[in-house]
């Protein structure tokens, strides 16, 4: 990993207009929680969080960052800048994904957390706080791939979210095998039975910790590919 990279990363993320984007999920998520708590009670703001932080507000914050730390350098062409200098290209992803991920846990995750709190407490905060997580290291890694694969990185991680983890994996109970958000309540549900118990706690956590290695370690053969075939 790369310190200057990381801090340039990090520059990157939080100089762009999406920055302002990525903050505005998480107040809103927490301000929804605190109004509906305010309204009614602790508990009527509860299915807020499984059914719009968690799905939605968490995916969308990671899409948001990991596309922000690599994506405009592909669309532009300034990736070729970077690669030419003497650094290992799994090292620029890893460092790349860091940024990511910590954008991600700060504006995903702890928000997530923070509304549970406010929604009740109990074990259900750090239950889905360790669900998201999981879910957001995941998708961190996996979207930070698809930067590096394709320029329409946004589009394809959105449909990701919106078709395959939210259609598909509402209405097909075989889809939680193969789904980021599922792995992730599947190791949040072993501190609270609040949350849905989709599939096995062995197969998340390897899933999990497989695509997550899986979508650095793509994301840094591909940088290899730019300056092997030098294209823009």
């Amino acid at each position: 990993m790369n310190a200057t990279i990381v801090r340039l990363a990090a520059q990157a993320l939080l100089g762009r207009r999406r920055f302002w984007l990525l903050l505005a999920l998480p107040v809103l998520l927490v301000a929804l929680t605190v109004l509906i708590a305010v309204l009614t009670d602790r508990e009527a703001a509860w299915p807020l969080l499984p059914g719009l932080g968690y799905p939605i507000v968490l995916p969308l914050v990671a899409v948001l960052a990991a596309s922000s730390v690599l994506g405009p350098e592909v669309d532009d062409g300034s990736i070729v800048y970077l690669l030419s200098k003497p650094i290992s290209r799994h090292g620029v992803a890893l460092s790349k994904w860091v940024v990511a991920w910590a954008a991600t846990l700060v504006a995903g995750a702890l928000p997530l957390f923070v509304s549970a709190l406010i929604a009740g407490g109990g074990d259900r905060a750090p239950a889905i706080g360790l669900a998201a997580a999981v879910a957001g290291t995941t998708y961190s890694a996996l979207f930070l791939a698809v930067s590096a694969l394709t320029r329409h990185a946004v589009i394809v991680s959105l449909l990701f979210v919106l078709i395959w983890e939210g259609l598909l994996g509402n209405l097909l109970s075989g889809v939680a095998w193969l789904s980021v958000a599922q792995w992730g309540l599947r190791i949040g549900y072993e501190v609270s039975a609040a949350l849905p118990d989709p599939t096995n706690l062995v197969w998340a956590v390897l899933a999990s910790v497989v695509v997550t290695v899986g979508g650095v370690w793509l994301a840094g053969d591909r940088l290899r590919s730019f300056s092997l075939r030098g294209e823009d």
